[in-house]
């Protein structure tokens, strides 16, 4: 067992796993990260050229987020307009429904080739590099920035203790169907529940839920 300070300087306690459980799940991410790379390289080349050719250059966006030790760039395939944080800021509306969820369901920023990486998730094969690098992990809490943190209000030191996740709970139970305050539930029953058995089962339940773009957009 191992505890944990909020932000109000209260303890907690927190099940630590195993130093061997915790390099396992590195080997895992490591092998399984290189796999994917492997079977999809072509997808990944496809989506490349689809990008340059249909909505040039950048082919890819890099989300400055948080996790374990600091702040990093997470890499995805560009799915939005380059002029994407301007249309959202003449938009007071707009500006205000995505500081409300970080997510917008009808989002105008996003491009038609991006809405379809969008919806089977085919925009973040590119993070497989992050989780080579040992800032990701294939399964974890969710990926958000750091204006994102204060909604975890309480919980935001237990986040950080964490790498996130390629895929993770929140992603196999609904993603943007959930509220955020549901997503934020989830990404600590993940933490302070975590084993190598509930990873491999989200592993496992991941793809089907891609190939249905159950809660993507």
């Amino acid at each position: 067992m191992d505890g944990w300070r909020d932000s109000r300087g209260r303890a907690h306690v927190t099940k630590v796993p195993q130093r061997r459980q915790r390099a396992l799940k590195r080997i895992i991410d490591i092998f399984g990260s290189l796999l994917v790379i492997l079977l999809f390289s072509p997808l990944i080349l496809l989506v490349w050229l689809l990008i340059l050719i249909i909505d040039g250059s950048p082919v890819f966006y890099r989300r400055r987020v948080v996790g374990t030790g600091g702040r990093f760039d997470a890499f995805k395939f560009r799915t939005m307009q380059r002029n994407a944080d301007a249309i959202i800021a003449a938009d007071p509306g707009l500006h205000a429904a995505f500081n409300q969820n970080f997510k917008l369901r009808s989002d105008p920023r996003v491009t038609f080739l991006g809405s379809w990486l969008r919806k089977y998730s085919l925009d973040e094969l590119p993070q497989l590099w992050n989780v080579l690098r040992g800032e990701m992990s294939l399964v974890g809490p969710r990926m958000i920035t750091a204006a994102e943190l204060q909604k975890y209000g309480p919980h935001q030191e237990l986040l950080l203790t964490v790498k996130p996740g390629l895929t993770g709970y929140w992603q196999v139970r609904g993603r943007q169907d959930v509220s955020y305050d549901e997503r934020v539930r989830m990404d600590v029953d993940y933490i302070t529940n975590w084993s190598l058995s509930l990873d491999l089962i989200i592993l496992l339940q991941t793809p089907a839920k891609v190939i249905r773009a159950e809660g993507a957009y």
